[in-house]
């Protein structure tokens, strides 16, 4: 497994004597992480192994290109996360759990050692999100469980890629390598929203780089235009969320707000549907997230990675499109507090 940085070993001890002799939410967190860090290989041994399969050499050659252009060119970590490999065997790395109030789009959060209050806990057990998941619902929240692709621990590890991270193929893959260095480069503490889009932000703009320097045309059309039917969705959600939220305003009683509740998330579904026909020529990439119940923990979670993100697009620009700036605009704003942070992301003047 190597050697951690000693940094990193102090923390993890810390998050174990938090719990007691290893016990606890924090212990099973550690204990998955470190499961999936012994498991490692590195990407440039698998790279020149000839028994290794070719589609998994393959891989590991997109893979080090992808590292190497985070580096050159995004100006993101170089440090020896997302050098080596392992095969989960499974579709997930871990399981998060989303929860809100029934008549609230306010999200429930927990607090970490290190990395601060998030809205969401993740488990790398199925049955523990499950149970979780139940215990949030019996006390009455709304609740979204979803499967997690990737994770990151900011640097204090060296993270490696998952077979998770190539579900939907290389250009997810590259995505999902410049969203979690990303995490590296800025985390602020206690705001996820800030977190996650500016994550977003340097994922959508590192991938059209990326995709633009190899020459691959087609792939940069199919991402275009998926970025687009993003949109599409995101607005959709956008429109019910301020809907639910005047709602939950408005209605004098649980009865009436239950009610119409329903009703709104029905003409959210009637409204994708009018899209997903009318818009995208009946993609349906979209359905099974539309199939699946839809609450406020769910519609929050789309919320969070997104709400901001035109904002830091928009930062980009003011910053020349260079990465190097626009990160060290964003450091001066994470240095702010939250309310102020807000105002001064949508000032044109915040990269000056």
């Amino acid at each position: 497994m190597g050697c951690f940085h000693h940094r990193a070993l102090a923390v993890l001890f810390a998050v174990l004597m938090l719990q007691g002799c290893g016990a606890g939410y924090y212990a099973k967190s550690l204990n998955g992480h470190l499961e999936v860090l012994q498991a490692r290989e590195k990407v440039d041994v698998i790279r020149n192994d000839p028994e290794a399969p070719a589609p998994l050499r393959a891989q590991m050659d997109v893979a080090a290109d992808i590292r190497q252009f985070a580096i050159d060119e995004l100006a993101l970590p170089d440090n020896a996360s997302y050098r080596s490999y392992v095969d989960l065997g499974r579709e997930y790395v871990t399981v998060a759990v989303f929860a809100a109030p029934e008549f609230s789009l306010a999200p429930q959060t927990w607090c970490f050692p290190v990395f601060g209050c998030v809205p969401y806990r993740a488990h790398f057990s199925k049955d523990a999100a499950a149970r979780q998941a139940q215990e949030l619902r019996d006390a009455g929240f709304d609740v979204h469980v979803s499967g997690v692709t990737a994770y990151s621990t900011l640097g204090w590890t060296p993270d490696p890629l998952l077979n998770t991270m190539f579900r939907y193929g290389d250009i997810n893959a590259a995505a999902v390598v410049f969203h979690e260095l990303a995490h590296q480069q800025v985390y602020i503490r206690d705001d996820s929203a800030f977190n996650e889009a500016f994550a977003v932000a340097v994922e959508i703009e590192g991938v059209k780089a990326w995709l633009r320097a190899r020459g691959n045309l087609d792939g940069l059309r199919r991402y275009e235009a998926s970025l687009k039917r993003r949109r599409d969705f995101l607005a959709l959600i956008t429109d019910a969320r301020r809907e639910l939220f005047d709602i939950y305003r408005n209605e004098q009683t649980d009865a009436l707000r239950r009610k119409a509740k329903a009703a709104a998330i029905d003409t959210l579904r009637a409204n994708y549907a009018r899209v997903r026909d009318a818009r995208w020529g009946g993609f349906s990439g979209y359905d099974r997230w539309f199939e699946a119940p839809i609450n406020n923990a769910k519609l929050g979670a789309s919320g969070l990675y997104n709400d901001l993100v035109p904002d830091f697009r928009a930062l980009f620009e003011v910053c020349g499109r260079d990465f190097e700036r626009f990160y060290a605009a964003v450091e001066r704003l994470g240095g702010m507090k939250r309310d102020v942070r807000r105002t001064a992301l949508s000032d044109t003047s915040a990269c000056l």
